[in-house]
């Protein structure tokens, strides 16, 4: 798999849950950020196609447990390429502890035609930087 993406996410007081600890959640939520941030580098404008993603399915294994405050850096991996899917897959890390990975994850992405609302092939801005990536 290859790296196509890296972000960092602050990680806030309100994310910690009761027991003092990062919120499971909050480990979807910051894939999700990451997922969003990489989907905006190809604006609809570059091939005209307003096709958009839906998650069919997504899943976190995680690994260590993160406290607030810090930052928490996720790099995203390209993995199996379909006709209208992507399985993206996730790496987070804590900034000040690099060599530590906190948690993996998946997300398989589908993107969808708005006049059908059914899977559509994925869109050539997406597909061009997937192609060169393989």
């Amino acid at each position: 798999m290859k790296e196509i993406y890296s972000t960092t996410v602050a990680l806030r007081w309100g994310d910690m849950d009761q027991i003092g600890h990062v919120n499971n959640t909050v480990y979807f939520r910051c894939f999700e950020q990451a997922r969003v941030e990489w989907i905006d580098l190809f604006p609809e404008s570059a091939d005209n196609n307003p096709a958009y993603v839906v998650i069919v399915h997504t899943e976190c294994s995680f690994l260590k447990e993160l406290k607030a405050p810090g930052t928490v850096e996720i790099k995203v991996l390209a993995g199996e390429v379909g006709r209208s899917s992507l399985v993206q897959h996730y790496e987070m890390r804590r900034t000040d502890t690099p060599d530590v990975l906190v948690a993996t994850g998946s997300a398989k992405m589908v993107w969808v035609s708005p006049e059908t609302g059914r899977s559509t092939p994925i869109p050539d801005r997406f597909k061009t930087m997937l192609d060169t990536q393989q």
